[in-house]
C-alpha cells in the first residue's frame, strides 16, 4: 500500500528502510524523500515505520 503518494513510496519501501536502519520519520526522509513534498503522509507513515521497527525486533 502506498504511504507517500508524491514519491511513490510503499509499505514494503518503509519495512526496507528500517532495515536499513531507520527509526524515525525524519530517518525515513532522508532514505526515501518520504514526506518532503506536501507532508500528508507523515502521521501514517509514523504508524507504519512503528509496526515495522516492531516487527523486526520480533525477528531479531
Amino acid at each position: 500500500m502506498y504511504v507517500c503518494i508524491c514519491h511513490s513510496i510503499t509499505e514494503k519501501d518503509i519495512q526496507k528502510a528500517v532495515n536499513n536502519g531507520a527509526s524515525s520519520v525524519m530517518k525515513l526522509a532522508e532514505l526515501t524523500m518520504l514526506g518532503t513534498q506536501c507532508g500528508n503522509c507523515t502521521k501514517y507513515a509514523d504508524q507504519v515505520l512503528s509496526r515495522c521497527v516492531c516487527k523486526s525486533a520480533i525477528a531479531d
